[in-house]
């Protein structure tokens, strides 16, 4: 069995790799360089170029990119994808949440009749949005149907949200990502850092080794007082870095999605499933 996954800024094997989406966003680039820096082979899986699968076949290779892609290459290459449970953000205590949060199906939420913050627990098959009620819902699709999993919240306003990627139940990098709903991202706080760190030690073992947690301050025109809640938990391997550290951005993503020999027992139960 091979050694552990890389971790820190020093050079790895040369034979590693990371696979990149053909979607070039700011991140792809960023952690595209962060790799190059450090001695890892660097590739993109683009429709255009066949092959390239079977090209890295047999070698360490680990993935930044979207989840339907992710499906098609993850056996040929030998990847363990981590992601948290579904149920994650709706079992959570309200004091690390303050609003309701439920873990149902699409058929379900399309008989809401009030307002409502509705989300998939991972992909974006069902656009994340407060509806008016159940049916203004996407019905069908491609990717959704009646037993599509969502969570259904309390509406709530985040005076600021952050996003911090977590290895081993530590914050490695973060960043400030948007303000009142709007993208704006600037340098982490020290209020984030330590809701943060709160979080972790109370439920940080029902999480995978490698994550990207969203956190902000909920704004209550009726009470001045900060109060911090957790917005929801990413795929590192699928998170935009914002204003983050690139180089501690790649530490949590080589963790995230790498070589299934490479996992921890203790991930086993993260892997995301085929599907």
């Amino acid at each position: 069995m091979a050694g552990p996954a890389p971790a820190g800024t020093g050079p790895v094997p040369p034979d590693r790799v990371l696979l990149t989406s053909a979607q070039r966003t700011s991140t792809t680039v960023l952690l595209a360089g962060a790799a190059a820096g450090r001695g890892l082979d660097t590739a993109v899986l683009s429709t255009g170029v066949p092959g390239t699968v079977e090209r890295l076949a047999g070698r360490p290779v680990h993935w930044y990119g979207g989840p339907l892609a992710a499906a098609r290459i993850a056996g040929p290459l030998g990847l363990a994808l981590l992601e948290p449970a579904d149920d994650w953000l709706a079992r959570l205590p309200e004091e690390f949440t303050r609003r309701r949060i439920e873990l149902t199906t699409l058929a379900e939420a399309w008989t809401l009749r009030h307002p409502a913050f509705v989300k998939p627990p991972a992909d974006k098959s069902v656009p994340p949005a407060v509806y008016p009620d159940g049916s203004r819902l996407p019905r069908t699709g491609e990717r959704i149907g009646p037993d599509t999993p969502v969570l259904v919240s309390e509406p709530v306003t985040f005076a600021a949200e952050y996003r911090l990627f977590v290895r081993d139940g530590e914050v490695l990098t973060g960043s400030r990502y948007a303000r009142f709903g709007r993208l704006d991202p600037a340098s982490v706080t020290a209020g984030a850092l330590a809701f943060a760190r709160r979080l972790l030690a109370a439920v940080g073992d029902t999480l995978p080794s490698a994550v990207a947690l969203d956190v902000g301050p909920i704004a209550d025109p009726y009470d001045p007082a900060e109060h911090w809640a957790v917005v929801e938990a990413n795929l590192p391997w699928f998170a935009h870095s914002y204003a983050a550290d690139p180089q501690r951005v790649l530490d949590v993503v080589l963790r995230a999605a790498g070589p299934a020999v490479e996992l921890a027992p203790a991930d086993r139960r993260f892997v995301r499933t085929a599907g």
